[in-house]
């Protein structure tokens, strides 16, 4: 199969590769002139570049973000930054702004597309269609392989998660001029739009990008890389889960090694040890250093501060119990109450004497370190390998302990979703609960009533045709009993099935359960289940899913042990 074809030496990642360059996001569109922007109450029109500008903040007013103070003020000092001088004189308080006619405009637009017709809407994914075809798509050793993102991201404003110090500022549109692109010599190299030119073009099959920039508000750079479901991509998912399946032979040796490192007569050893038993406990993540100021202020469990946790020698029945409350990745809070190891705890204690909220709890420790540490104890071993070591080897285990084999498929699924959510916490991925839940949950509960009552309907008709069968003893009266224990029968379990899926969506409110999916669960776990219990892949992975982990639908029968 193309997942076992001849290796190449080390660090050189293709021989060939041609593509078409990015597809570059449509120009600014200039509003109509019945579409006005009004200053203190009267309209004004504004400059091109200005407008551009004004409609991405109007087309945000719904959005919680613009009652954000420094979203506001980003936004304005950029805005300002692009506008003419004679502009900048009549503009000087966002409060006197009224974009509301331009946001209309927009959600009059959005609400036309939406409205078009099955035809109109057809022939809109036919032209998109066509863009995916030719830009969509590259040569790489001989395959035809798909592209992550061809397209460029379009002009904006920032988001950012969580509480960005950067949110609202000026996304730039991204040009030709910003691009590096990325070939082989010989293949035909990718034409730049008319009348530019690319930064530069090169040769470097020592990695697997394709085209690449440098965005201005971070200054970090974006790449246009391969879609997950291509041959580099999946060779690539398949080592990750390989390796963290090596882990599970050493990680008892490494258990017993941190814990003997509790004790050590040198400091340093001994915050390693620590850090590693909340990684491999708790699953934290590594925690980079990071800029001051240049981002939002979230740590991992190396950068954990004196003032992310607090100790508790007994808290609600429990000893020895720290509580963690910091901001991780994406900004999202880590909240957790954890009963830990005497020798853990007293560490702990340790390590927070005579130290300020603000110092390091780890101070002879940084990811590095630790990366270094762990290299030795297993080749290739890093902290984040124990992430999806954890994850995986937790799904695995639950689905043993809650799958039951003479369940209904809605049964099995309730459990599989039940062993993903204990991922999903373990993990801590969150979700806010959706915008769409209480209306959603509704419908869900006005189908339930609904077929209850057509439940008790049949319940009664049961019990009427079982008494006329009772005075006549003729056949025609026992078949109709028949035919009504099995109507009955079948909308019981109709019923059954909606009350699974209202507890399985009344559990996963908060929780998100992709995010493990697609990253840290290894995908062989999931199919040797559903081959197991007969139960359709389909209704684990989505087309995306399942063409992301092709690799492994591929080579994984039942008995398939992580």
């Amino acid at each position: 199969s193309r997942w076992e074809e001849e290796k190449k030496e080390d660090g050189v990642k293709w021989t060939q590769l041609e593509h078409r360059g990015p597809y570059f996001a449509p120009l600014y569109e200039p509003l109509p002139d019945d579409v006005q922007f009004y200053y203190d109450g009267k309209p004004l029109k504004l400059s091109l570049a200005t407008e551009e500008i004004a409609t991405f903040y109007a087309k945000m007013l719904d959005h919680e973000y613009t009652t954000k103070e420094i979203f506001q003020n980003n936004f304005f000092n950029d805005w300002r930054k692009e506008m003419t001088s004679a502009e900048q004189d009549i503009i000087k308080d966002l409060d006197k702004c009224d974009f509301r006619e331009i946001h209309k405009y927009f959600v009059d637009k959005s609400e036309a597309r939406k409205a078009l017709s099955k035809e109109e809407k057809q022939k809109l994914k036919e032209e998109a269609d066509k863009i995916q075809e030719e830009y969509g798509y590259c040569i790489l050793d001989g395959h035809r392989e798909k592209i992550g993102n061809f397209k460029t991201e379009p002009p904006g404003l920032f988001r950012g998660r969580g509480n960005h110090p950067k949110m609202g500022m000026l996304k730039k549109r991204i040009m030709p001029e910003d691009i590096v692109i990325n070939c082989s010599k010989d293949s035909k190299i990718p034409e730049p739009p008319e009348g530019h030119k690319w930064k530069e073009v090169r040769f470097d099959n020592t990695v697997t990008w394709l085209a690449s920039w440098t965005e201005n508000i971070q200054n970090s750079l974006k790449y246009i890389m391969l879609n997950p479901s291509s041959k580099l991509k999946g060779e690539k998912d398949w080592q990750k889960y390989e390796l963290a399946r090596r882990l599970k032979g050493v990680v008892h040796k490494i258990r017993a090694g941190y814990r003997a490192d509790w004790k050590s007569k040198e400091m340093r050893k001994r915050q390693i040890a620590v850090a590693l038993y909340f990684i491999d406990k708790l699953a934290l993540r590594a925690g980079n250093e990071k800029e001051e100021g240049e981002t939002a202020d979230t740590v991992g469990c190396c950068s954990l501060r004196v003032e992310h946790i607090k100790l508790h020698p007994k808290l609600d029945g429990q000893e020895h119990v720290v509580e963690f409350d910091f901001l991780g990745k994406d900004s999202i809070r880590y909240y957790n109450q954890v009963s830990v190891e005497k020798l853990v705890f007293k560490n702990l204690q340790l390590f927070m004497k005579n130290k300020d909220p603000g110092d390091d709890l780890f101070d002879r420790l940084n990811t590095v370190i630790l990366n270094k540490h762990l290299q030795k104890l297993m080749d290739g071993l890093s902290a984040k390998v124990f992430r999806t070591y954890n994850a995986s080897i937790t799904l695995q285990e639950q689905l043993k302990a809650l799958t039951n084999s003479e369940d209904s498929v809605a049964q099995k699924l309730l459990s599989y979703n039940r062993a993903n959510r204990a991922v999903a916490i373990l993990c801590n991925h969150q979700r806010s609960i959706p915008k769409t839940f209480e209306k959603s949950m509704q419908i869900l509960q006005t189908k339930i009533d609904a077929k209850k009552q057509e439940v008790e309907k049949a319940q009664e008709e049961l019990k009427k045709a079982e008494e006329e069968f009772e005075d006549t003893k003729d056949a025609k009266a026992e078949a109709n009993v028949e035919k009504k224990k099995k109507l009955l029968k079948r909308l019981e379990e109709q019923l059954a099935r909606l009350n699974v899926q209202a507890t399985d969506k009344e559990e996963n409110k908060q929780i998100a359960l992709g995010t493990s999916k697609l990253n840290y669960l290894d995908p062989r776990i999931s199919i040797a289940w559903c081959k197991k219990f007969g139960v359709p892949i389909e209704k684990i992975y989505n087309k995306t899913q399942r063409e992301k982990f092709a690799w492994a639908i591929d080579m994984t029968n039942e008995d398939f042990e992580f």
